[in-house]
């Protein structure tokens, strides 16, 4: 009887090494923030420089500098992180999904529909819907004085269904009153636990029922790939 050989042909997915998914990282952070290769070094050298300088005083230079080294690329590593953090979030604000982009950061504890469940087919403005134990948040992309109103449309929308669980709107933008973008995440998750794991499966269940808005819109932390489809929201 003859082998199946097909699982044993396939290619095998090489994993991603931990120093390439470092220099990516710098690669794609250099773009948008050119001194981020100065702040790193200078970061790393300044700490050496500092073990050397606690060595010279103690009298165990060599000893000092070596333990130096380890806590100098923790260091440049945190810095770096936190540099393509906010070089992550520079490149995606302004674009349409940005804020579920963000909130896709968020790793357990909530949950976020992919599609937005309100859009102004006119300006783009949208909101974006999510379930957690801290019940339901609304979150919305748009000017202060024009995205208010779907907002709030939005809000008694859920209401009607949800037999009273909490509901939190939330406006992301730079304008008064709202919440930043590279804040979303926090502000979110600073929410407090009203509902039991049961109560959250039934508004889950109720909140599936009553449906959205079905646009492509982006997944992770990458919305220049994916634009609200205009022609489907005014219909054809």
């Amino acid at each position: 009887m003859a082998r199946d050989n097909s699982a044993a042909d396939a290619p095998k997915v090489k994993k991603t090494r931990w120093y390439t998914q470092i220099w990516q990282a710098y690669q794609m952070t250099r773009k948008n923030d050119p001194a981020v290769t100065w702040i790193v070094l200078g970061s790393f050298l300044g700490v050496i420089v500092l073990g050397v300088v606690v060595g010279l005083i103690i009298g165990h230079t060599v000893y000092m500098t070596l333990l130096s080294i380890p806590f100098a690329v923790l260091v440049g590593m945190f810095l770096l992180a936190r540099r393509a953090e906010s070089s992550a979030y520079a490149s995606i604000e302004g674009q349409p999904g940005a804020s579920r982009a963000a909130l896709g950061t968020i790793r357990r504890g909530w949950t976020f529909a992919e599609e937005p469940v309100a859009v102004d087919p006119r300006t783009q403005d949208m909101v974006f819907r999510g379930l957690g134990r801290a019940g339901v948040v609304l979150v919305s992309e748009g000017p202060a004085n024009r995205v208010g109103r779907l907002l709030d449309a939005e809000r008694k929308r859920t209401a009607r269904v949800i037999s009273g669980a909490p509901i939190t709107v939330i406006q992301c933008g730079n304008e008064e009153g709202q919440v930043a973008l590279r804040s979303l995440p926090r502000a979110v998750q600073k929410l407090k636990p009203k509902l039991t794991k049961q109560e959250v499966a039934e508004v889950s269940k109720r909140l599936t029922a009553l449906g959205g808005v079905r646009l492509p819109v982006p997944k992770g932390v990458d919305p220049m790939r994916a634009r609200p489809d205009r022609k489907g929201m005014r219909g054809r």
